[in-house]
C-alpha cells in the first residue's frame, strides 16, 4: 500500500544525488572542488520535479524506488542548469544565498556546472536496468534540447535589446525553457519508468501547468513582500522579457515606453533604484501583474482539468491525489 511521505522522498532524492558526487580528495584544491559540487544540491528546496517523477511512476503502477535514480538525475539537471543560468543572467542570489559565481567567480562556477552535468548522466545510467531505459534516455535528451532552445530565446532577446516580445513569443519561450523540464517530462518519465507510453494529454496538461508556474514566478519576483529564494525585482535588473512586460508595452504611451526601455536596457550595474521604481510604477498603473496572474490562473485551470482526466483512469488513488495536489500548489503558488 503506497503512502506519500514528502520528507522521505526529498531525503531519498538528496541521498541519491549525493551518491554519485565524490566525497574527498587528498589534494586540498580538488577537495574544495568536491565541496562546491554539493553546494547547490545541499541548498534545499522541495525537489518538486523529482517528486513528480516518483509520484507519476506510482500513479502508472510502478514502485517509486524504481524511479529514484531517474528522478534524482532530473534534480541534478536542475542544479547544474541553475549554476549556468545564474552565470548567464549574472544573478546575485540563489535559494537565499549568494549565487555560486558570486562566491567563487564565473570560471570556477562554470566548471562546477559542467561537472554536475556529467554526474547527472552517470546517475541516469544507473537506471539502465529499467525495461524502457532507451525511451527514458531519449526523453532526457529531448528535455535538455528543448530547455536549451528556450534559454536561447530568453538570452537572445536580452542580447539583441529586443523589447518587442509578444505574449505569444513569451509563451513559446517558457513552454520550452520551463514547462517541459518542470512538469511535462517529469510526468512522462514517471510513466516510462512504469513501462507505459505517456498519454498525449499529459503533455498538454504539463505545458499548461508549467507555463502557469513560470508566470507565477515572474509575478512573485516583482512582489516586494514575498520571499521565495530570489532577489526582489531581479527580473527587471536582468531585463528579462516576461508576459508582464509584454502586457505593459502594449499599453504604455510612446514616451513611457521609451523611458522604461531605456531604463531596462542599461547594464545591470548601471541601473539605479529610480530606474526600477519607474518601471514598477508603470506596472502598477497598467495592472500588468494582475493581467499576468489572470493568464496564469487560466493556464492552471486548463492544466489541472486535463491532468485529472489523464490520471483519473489510472486508479492509483493516493499517488494521483498527491501528484495533483502538488501540481495545483505549484500552479497557484503564492511564495
Amino acid at each position: 500500500m503506497f503512502h506519500y511521505d514528502p520528507a522521505l522522498f526529498t531525503s531519498s532524492l538528496t541521498k541519491s544525488m549525493l551518491s554519485v558526487l565524490p566525497d574527498a580528495h587528498e589534494h586540498p584544491d580538488i577537495n574544495r572542488f568536491y565541496a562546491l559540487l554539493k553546494d547547490y544540491p545541499l541548498r534545499g528546496g522541495k525537489m518538486l520535479r523529482g517528486q513528480f517523477v516518483l509520484l507519476s511512476s506510482v500513479a502508472h503502477g510502478a514502485n517509486w524506488q524504481d524511479a529514484l535514480r531517474v528522478a534524482a538525475a532530473l534534480e541534478l539537471f536542475q542544479n547544474w542548469v541553475l549554476v549556468h543560468d545564474d552565470i548567464e543572467d549574472d544573478s546575485d542570489e540563489r535559494r537565499g544565498l549568494p549565487a555560486l559565481h558570486k562566491q567563487v567567480g564565473m570560471p570556477v562556477a562554470l566548471n562546477v556546472g559542467d561537472a554536475l552535468h556529467v554526474y547527472m548522466w552517470q546517475l541516469l545510467h544507473e537506471a539502465r536496468h529499467l525495461p524502457a531505459f532507451g525511451r527514458i534516455f531519449d526523453e532526457f535528451v529531448w528535455m535538455i534540447q528543448r530547455t536549451a532552445e528556450g534559454q536561447h530565446l530568453d538570452l537572445a532577446w536580452v542580447q539583441q535589446g529586443r523589447f518587442s516580445v509578444s505574449e505569444a513569443d513569451y509563451l513559446t519561450m517558457v513552454t520550452l525553457k520551463t514547462a517541459y523540464y518542470t512538469v511535462v517530462c517529469p510526468l512522462r518519465l514517471g510513466a516510462l519508468v512504469a513501462n507505459h507510453e505517456p498519454a498525449e494529454v499529459i503533455t498538454q496538461a504539463g505545458c499548461a501547468l508549467g507555463v502557469a508556474f513560470q508566470i507565477r514566478d515572474d509575478v512573485l519576483n516583482l512582489m516586494p513582500d514575498v520571499t521565495y529564494g530570489k532577489e526582489f525585482a531581479g527580473d527587471l535588473y536582468e531585463a528579462k522579457r516576461t508576459l508582464i512586460l509584454a502586457h505593459l508595452f502594449a499599453h504604455t504611451s510612446a514616451q513611457e515606453t521609451r523611458l522604461a526601455q531605456e531604463a531596462l536596457a542599461k547594464p545591470r550595474q548601471l541601473k539605479s533604484q529610480a530606474d526600477i521604481d519607474y518601471v514598477l510604477a508603470l506596472l502598477t498603473r497598467y495592472e500588468s501583474l494582475d493581467y499576468a496572474q489572470s493568464v496564469a490562473s487560466k493556464k492552471a485551470d486548463e492544466g489541472l482539468a486535463l491532468l485529472k482526466d489523464a490520471f483519473g483512469v489510472l486508479g492509483q488513488g493516493e499517488a494521483v491525489r498527491e501528484l495533483t495536489g502538488l501540481l495545483e500548489s505549484l500552479a497557484y503558488r503564492q511564495h
